[in-house]
């Protein structure tokens, strides 16, 4: 009986495990990023912590999901870079608008 009760546990240690490395996985190959995280280290450098510098709400969302997804010469640079390309899609890019416009609300 220990014999059973050792395997039905070991059974489940790597149960247990080989769903937490598939959430890993899965988390690090191909599961869009938080805009935050994204925001943080893709646009910061250019756009500040707050979203204060080189962002137009002015313009429409659509108009700043398509400056995301392809890339915007600005009048001197550096130049927005064409995200699309890169593997972000409208969705994404719509969450990263969102985010970057609750940024630069907060005081």
């Amino acid at each position: 009986m220990r014999k059973l009760s050792a395997i039905i546990a070991g059974l489940s240690a790597t149960a247990l495990l080989s769903g937490m490395l598939v959430v890993v996985a899965a988390r690090t190959q191909g599961t869009p990023a938080e805009p935050a995280e994204v925001y943080k280290t893709k646009c910061v450098a250019c756009h500040g912590k707050k979203a204060e510098k080189k962002f137009d709400t002015t313009i429409s969302d659509d108009q700043m999901v398509e400056a995301i997804l392809k890339g915007k010469k600005a009048a001197k640079p550096p130049n927005m870079p064409a995200y699309g390309e890169k593997g972000v899609t409208a969705e994404q890019a719509k969450a990263l608008v969102d985010y970057m416009k609750q940024l630069k609300a907060t005081p």
